[in-house]
Order: C-alpha cells, then structure tokens, then sequence
C-alpha cells in the first residue's frame, strides 16, 4: 500500500488530507482498501453516498436471486407458506419496476445525504481501523430493537384511513408476498418505515455513543436479508424462527399480507405478543396444528384441499378488515363493512 503513504507531488486531495499520519501498514486488508477508496474518489461525501447506495442495491437484489430461483423451482413449494401463489415473472419484474422507482426518488437522496448528516452527530465515516466486533454487536442489537419497535407502531399507523388508502395499500398488493416485494411500497411509506432504519443510529451517535458506519453497514446488510426473508414467502426448517423463538421470520410476516390484520412488528414477536395483535395468528396456528393431528391418516389431496380453504377463509376475513382499515379516521371512528 505504497500508495496510500505517498505524497502527490501536485498536493493532496481532501481525502488524503485526512489520513495524513495514518500507519496504514497496522491496517487489515478491509481497512486499508476502505482508505483507499476515499483517497479515489477524493471527497468523502460522494465516497460515502455512492458506496452507501451500491452496498444496498447490491445486498437488496443479491438476496432476492436466490429467492426467484427457488419461485421457479415446484421442488420447494412444499415449504412455501401459500403454495397455490407463486409469483409469475411479469409480477416480478412489475414489482422490481416499483421498488427501483422508490429506490432512486427516496433511498437515493437520503443515502446521498447520510455522509453529512451522520457527522453532524459525531458519527465516524472515512476513519480506519474500524471498530471490534465485540464493540459493534450491542450497536447493532440497539437498532434492531429500535427499528422493530418503531416498525411496529408506525405499521399499524399506516393501516388507518387515508394512510392505508393512499400510501400502505400498494404494498398489500399481494397477499403471497415474495422476496423482491420487501420494499415493494409508495415512496412516502418508504421514506416512513426507513426512517426507523436509520434513526437508531443517529440517536446513538447523537447521544455520545461512538459509532462507525461501518457498523451501520452491517446492520443495513442484515436489515435487508430480514426483511427480504420475511417477504419470501418460505418457511424452512432451518429458518431462523426456528432456532430463535422470538424471530418473526416468513411465517409471522406472510400471515400479515394474508390476513391483513396482526403481526406488525418486523423482526421480533415480542411486541405482537405483549400488545396482542397476534391473536388471530395464534388462532390460526392453532387450527393448522389442530387439523394436522386430526388428517394424520388423511390423504395428501385431503391435506391440501383443508389448508386451501382455511387460507381462503382467513384471506376472506381479511378482505373485510382491509375494507374497514379505509374506512377508518386516522385517530379512531371505526366503520362496519357489511
């Protein structure tokens, strides 16, 4: 990394102004081209906002490749949630129209303006060595739980009155949701919901906590392989909500778009639980256990036609609510649908 030591005999770019005294020979490889990059680019603000913005193209439809494919495959419908809806191609390139739509009108300016927003509270962007694992884990553990509780209460907000009818219906468009669905959403509810992404880290930072993008980096990176698993509409055995109980995971996220009621939270289920918008969830997980214990010497034919009229029923009830959600005030004012 002869490079990064050198002084230009021109002068030095803004970047390398800021590692001037750095001994990057005490560097990691990762570290030492995370410098290099800013020195390349030679602003910090475009080095960040363009890096930012790659990082989370790259990860949002790098991890929805593996989830067409297996849409594409019958061998795992036994696994899919609602087997009877998988997404047709023209779907999917509909939704991937939409959500680059909201990624370039909403995402992309307020990545592009993070860099200085984030330094403004104190943040570290372009510094190197970054931090230890030990030191990001509970950082990262704080955003987690902030944006679950601020998806929770700001999801349920969003399926009253005009902010269901104007903003939050696009995204139930579909009642099978798939992985490339995740931020399949009106600009305005992704500018609302990311808000929750993003605000955590600016209040750690804000509130004296030392922080480093890098560690925003990594919870961007598993912010998004969660909610695209939630969206994927499988339930595996080895899915995480299986190792981790109160995981939400595909099968407490697709009931959602199913039912359209309950579940509101994105990665936890602990506030469903404790607020009890799970009920009905738990209602149906009940009937399912049940009917499976009751057809154990049923036919295959048997089984499925039974869970494709339980789901029918729920998708049904679940259409009423929807209706009655439009017609709900912001604040209150229920109104029956017949």
């Amino acid at each position: 990394m002869s490079f990064l030591n050198s002084t230009l005999a021109g002068g030095l770019n803004p970047a390398e102004q800021l590692y001037q005294g750095t001994d990057f020979s005490s560097l990691n490889w990762v570290e030492k081209q995370w410098a290099a990059w800013y020195i390349w680019i030679g602003n910090p603000i475009i080095a960040t906002g363009l890096m930012s913005f790659l990082l989370h193209e790259i990860v949002y439809f790098g991890r929805c490749i593996p989830w067409i494919i297996i849409d594409a495959v019958p061998y795992f419908r036994k696994w899919k949630l609602q087997p009877g809806k998988v997404p047709t191609p023209q779907e999917q390139w509909e939704c991937t129209k939409q959500v680059l739509f909201s990624h370039f009108t909403i995402e992309l300016p307020a990545i592009w303006l993070f860099h200085p927003l984030a330094e403004t509270f104190g943040m570290s962007t372009w510094q190197v060595p970054f931090p230890s694992w030990k030191a990001m884990a509970p950082q990262i553990f704080f955003f987690f739980f902030f944006e679950d509780l601020f998806h929770f209460l700001a999801h349920q907000a969003l399926h009253t009155g005009i902010l269901y009818k104007h903003i939050h219906k696009l995204h139930h468009k579909y009642s099978a949701p798939f992985g490339l669905a995740a931020e399949y959403a009106h600009p305005a509810e992704v500018f609302i919901l990311g808000t929750g992404t993003l605000l955590g880290p600016i209040l750690y930072a804000a509130f004296g906590g030392d922080l480093h993008i890098v560690t925003v980096y990594v919870w961007i990176v598993l912010r998004l392989f969660q909610a695209i698993d939630a969206h994927s509409g499988y339930d595996f055995p080895w899915s995480l909500q299986h190792i981790i109980p109160f995981w939400s995971g595909a099968d407490h996220h697709d009931f959602h778009h199913m039912a359209f009621t309950n579940n509101y939270s994105t990665s936890f289920r602990w506030w469903d639980w404790a607020c009890g918008t799970d009920t009905k969830y738990r209602e149906y997980k009940k009937k399912v256990k049940a009917a499976k214990a009751a057809l154990k010497n049923a036919t295959q034919d048997e089984k499925d036609a039974f869970e494709r009229n339980l789901m029918a029923e729920v998708e049904k009830d679940g259409q009423r609510a929807e209706a009655e959600a439009e017609a709900r005030g912001l604040l209150g004012g229920k109104a029956k649908v017949q």
